[in-house]
């Protein structure tokens, strides 16, 4: 049976490089370099957030409200879909900062034996 792990790092590490090519740099346009990080870092917390409180499938319109709730709650006032396009590529990257996580770990414990 073929391993589709690597195939499909790549392909994650792929759309986020193209993420992180185009579509950051619209957003940033339409922002200032300080505005821009704290809104990504608010961004990336919130994203990590609701990743530990909504565990489980299926329940990513439960963090998606939560995530733009929190945001709210901070005062960001950017257009509703910049904010979906900046949550989607922090979500992107955390499942490929995961998948590449596991992929090493997997890689240690075979190389350990």
């Amino acid at each position: 049976m073929i391993d589709l792990t690597p195939i499909a790092s790549a392909v994650i590490a792929l759309v986020a490089a193209i993420i992180s090519c185009v579509l950051i740099p619209f957003i940033r346009s339409k922002l200032t370099a300080a505005q821009f990080d704290e809104i990504q870092l608010w961004v990336n917390i919130a994203v990590d957030a609701a990743e530990q409180l909504f565990q489980g499938h299926n329940r990513g319109e439960e963090k998606k409200a939560y995530v733009l709730k929190f945001l709210q709650s901070k005062g960001f006032t950017l257009d509703m879909d910049s904010l979906d396009k900046m949550i989607e590529a922090a979500v992107l990257n955390l499942k490929h900062m995961t998948e590449s996580g596991q992929t090493e770990r997997a890689e240690q414990t075979s190389q350990d034996e």
